[in-house]
């Protein structure tokens, strides 16, 4: 049989026939093809194909029956053809028909070189693979042209003669593996296994079998075997028996290996990229079409039919199932714009509405791609998605937007607001202590940038406490808002004024190194404050007291300012109040001598040198011993013994007359221990509480006294405690005290106005008359009628009475005829020491003494 280049060139000698004349001498099937690829005639072997691919016939394209991997390696041999007459090509492929049949060949192409009759036309061979095989086991080398085309398509050849049991490999076999002429190639079957993917080597085993078989159609089977570098490459093994015995028994077997690795790894990337977007599209829920507009078809994938919630069966085409979902009021647009850019292949985006069948509204957005295909249809493909649940939360969030930013208006309004009160009085208005710290900073820088000066005025009310305790707090108030205006016009309006808290503010203005301005300032003050201010009918009239400290440079230090104001500002109080004083070194002297007072205090504390002495209290009727007062004295180190009126003030402004209350008190425990052991009755003893101690959270601890010790004990509070709305604390702490058994008395009472109302709510035991009331009871009937009328009060609640600053015979006798339960004072017996005390209480019970008089000489005041 003469081969395709042979009869092409026959057909160019004058004697030979025309190319359709090579159709009908061919003995396997042939046909010539245009450049495209489409059958322009076809011989009858070739028609005995179509009983095997149903269509396969002249006017048909052979890539209809390729597929993708196939229609490649035929092009390019097909172009190879064309492009270069006189050499034949091979493309080995299948031939597969939509019946699901297909067929295995070697294609050989050639140009016709007789242009005359088929111009531009290529002569195609089709071999079968079997036959193929067989010619190669039979044919000798010289007389075997298509190695050539083995060679050039890169497929192996293997010969399995098992007569002989020898096995040869082509060179392509060796070389698709990796080895060299030299390397040796498996000379078994064990052998071929070792080098086979250990997943593989029943598939090789099964394959190998087939092929033995005996049947002379080729088996086919893929595995991986391992190169000579040690990676894995896929081989496409084509293999069939091509010699039998007399009892059909296989005695050689033949076959071809190809290298499909980068096939292989294609495919895998392809099903990997697949992978993907079939998982993206599920995940995103994104549906895919595609559409003909010449043809008027249209396709759509799974997800199209579930977003539109349409069932798969449904016919898709223009014009039908979509359009009808279109919602009415988006159709023109939609359909204007599609056809826009279909006729300009312009990429689109687009949003329209769709009604599903239960009539309820989707929004769906595209994204759409206009082209033309290979035929010249207009198409476009294109994807959807839903986006209702999108835009539905955009609305939402956009109305939660209008919302944050009116909450954030609303709440930057409230920040300004709260920085506003945070830096601010809300009384007056004025700015506060934290706001003053803020001003410190842009004062000194201002100071240090120009060279200038500043004055603080620090401002007191005299009297203001008074006004507050007699007309109310409201009264107070006003009074407080009326001296911020004055202040604040008395100022420039860039200089600053604060109110500290209470009766306290304080001004800080320019200063340029003259003190008459600031003169003339607190002058101003001082008369504008002393002016009686008209509050509900009352004439209110109060004073300022003003310390001023003033600085120019550089280097001006407002809070070592504000310190000599406040220091100026104590002596302006000490020299009369209702006046201003200038800072001065002297002043200063004052400040470290309390210093070094508040000093000696804490040294006390810690050496123990604070301790209580008794003063007793004694029935008013029978002059009987009913009780102590414990009166705290501090024995200095080099001023001898000190009474409260020396240190207690201090201490106060310390915030430690809490620990010296805590510190009799102990004593006074101690003390009333002994007094027990040594026989000496003392029904009770009275020590003073501050309004900070009842205030201490830990009172409850710090008490630790069992009930029996404290039944024998009662704490003196002051009226103005009274007079004050207690606080949580200090009505948990009068709780305690009281479940403990300890008595409440109030000091002092007469001078603070406390209202019968607040004696209902304290619960007293009893009343402490002021010695202030007492004194001038014997020479006053409005204060006998006074105290009398105390002591009714009290006794009406159920309250006793005792009378401090009984001094003579007189008050005693005045006092008990009022009805008055206890008495105390210097006239009975001063405060002695605890040693002393007990001595007392012995000699009180031996000897009565008939009368006041003798009774004040023979106990004299003890000495320690």
């Amino acid at each position: 049989m003469n081969s395709v280049i042979e009869t092409a060139r026959c057909l160019q000698e004058d004697d030979c026939s025309p190319a359709t004349a090579w159709l009908a001498d061919a003995e396997l099937a042939a046909a010539i093809l245009a450049p495209n690829g489409e059958m322009m005639e076809a011989n009858s072997a070739l028609a005995n194909v179509a009983q095997l691919l149903p269509g396969f016939r002249v006017g048909r394209d052979i890539h209809d029956f390729l597929d993708a991997h196939d229609r490649i390696i035929f092009d390019a041999q097909l172009v190879a053809a064309v492009a270069i007459p006189g050499v034949t090509r091979i493309a080995q492929v299948f031939l597969r028909s939509n019946s699901g049949s297909s067929w295995h060949v070697l294609i050989e192409l050639a140009t016709n070189i007789d242009g005359a009759a088929l111009p531009r036309t290529v002569l195609a061979r089709f071999v079968p693979t079997d036959v193929h095989l067989l010619r190669i086991a039979t044919e000798t080398s010289a007389e075997r042209p298509l190695d050539f085309a083995l060679i050039a398509s890169r497929t192996a050849v293997w010969d399995h003669d098992l007569e002989r049991e020898e096995t040869c490999y082509s060179d392509i076999w060796r070389e698709i593996r990796g080895l060299s002429a030299e390397d040796a190639v498996p000379r078994s079957l064990d052998e071929l296994l070792e080098q086979v993917h250990p997943d593989d080597k029943q598939t090789v085993l099964d394959g190998i079998h087939e092929q033995r078989q005996g049947d002379a159609s080729p088996c086919v089977f893929q595995y991986r075997y391992r190169h000579r570098q040690g990676h894995w490459i896929w081989i496409e093994c084509r293999g069939g028996c091509v010699k039998w015995d007399s009892d059909n028994r296989p005695l050689r077997v033949v076959g071809t290996d190809t290298d499909i690795t980068t096939r292989k790894n294609s495919e895998e990337t392809l099903e990997r990229i697949s992978r993907r977007l079939k998982l993206a599209l599920e995940v995103s829920k994104i549906g895919v079409f595609e559409a003909d507009f010449d043809l008027g078809s249209a396709e759509w994938d799974a997800g199209m039919f579930r977003l539109y919630d349409v069932e798969h069966q449904s016919e898709v085409k223009i014009g039908g199932l979509w359009e009808s979902m279109l919602h009415p009021d988006d159709m023109e647009r939609v359909f204007k714009k599609v056809d826009h850019h279909v006729a300009n292949l312009i990429p689109f985006s687009d949003e329209y509405r769709v009604i599903f069948r239960d009539g309820s509204e989707h929004f769906i957005r595209s994204r759409t791609l206009p082209f033309i295909d290979n035929d010249g249809h207009r198409k476009m493909i294109g994807a959807n998605w839903d986006v209702t649940a999108d835009l539905a939360l955009q609305r939402d969030l956009a109305h939660a937007k209008k919302l944050a930013e009116a909450r954030n208006a609303e709440l930057e309004s409230a920040k300004k607001h709260i920085e506003y009160i945070a830096l601010h009085d809300p009384l007056t208005g004025l700015p506060n202590r934290r706001y003053l710290e803020e001003k410190i900073i842009s004062i000194e820088a201002d100071c240090k940038a120009t060279g200038g000066g500043a004055a603080v005025l620090h401002f007191d009310l005299d009297r203001f406490k008074q006004i507050n305790d007699t007309y109310g707090h409201y009264v107070g108030d006003v009074l407080l808002q009326h001296t911020a205006k004055i202040l604040k016009a008395s100022v420039r309006s860039d200089e600053f004024v604060a109110r500290l808290g209470g009766d306290e503010f304080i001004a800080i203005v320019r200063f340029d190194g003259s003190v008459e301005p600031l003169e003339a300032i607190s002058k101003n003050i001082v008369d504008a404050l002393r002016k009686p201010v008209n509050i509900n009918g009352i004439d209110c009239r109060s004073s300022t007291s003003i310390g001023i400290a003033c600085e120019i440079g550089r280097d001006v230090d407002v809070r070592s300012l504000l310190i000599n104001a406040d220091i100026a500002l104590y002596q302006a109080k000490e020299h009369g109040r209702n006046r201003f004083d200038f800072y001065s070194t002297k002043s200063r002297s004052r400040v470290v001598t309390l210093k070094q007072i508040s000093d000696e205090i804490l040294v006390g504390l810690e050496r123990d040198e604070f301790f209580p002495m008794y003063q007793p209290q004694f029935d008013a009727m029978t002059l009987d011993i009913v009780g102590v007062e414990a009166l705290v004295r501090w024995q200095h180190p080099t001023r001898g013994l000190l009474a409260p009126s020396e240190f207690l003030q201090i201490a106060d402004e310390m915030n430690i007359v809490g620990d010296i209350d805590d510190l009799i008190f102990r004593k006074a425990m101690a003390d009333s221990e002994i007094w027990a052991k040594d026989g000496v009755s003392i029904p009770k003893c009275s020590v003073n509480v501050s309004a900070r101690r009842l205030q201490d959270p830990k009172l409850k601890t710090l008490l630790g006294i069992d009930p029996e010790t404290a039944s024998r004990f009662s704490f003196e509070l002051l009226e103005s405690i009274v007079l004050d709305e207690l606080d949580a604390q200090m009505e948990e702490n009068l709780a305690y005290i009281r479940k403990l058994g300890i008595s409440i008395e109030v000091d002092d009472f007469g001078t603070a106005h406390a209202s019968i109302m607040s004696l209902l709510h304290l619960r007293p035991h009893t009343l402490k008359i002021d010695r202030r009331l007492i004194r001038s009871i014997d020479r006053s009937s409005e204060q006998r009628e006074l105290v009398g009328s105390i002591i009714g009060m009290g006794h009406s609640l159920g309250v006793k009475a005792t009378a401090e600053g009984v001094e003579t015979t007189g008050h005693a006798t005045i006092l008990r005829d009022l009805g008055c339960d206890i008495l105390q004072g210097f006239g009975l017996a001063k405060p002695m020491f605890s040693s002393n005390l007990i001595e007392f209480a012995r000699n009180r019970v031996s000897s009565k003494v008939a009368d006041l008089s003798t009774f004040r000489q023979n106990h004299a005041q003890p000495k320690k």
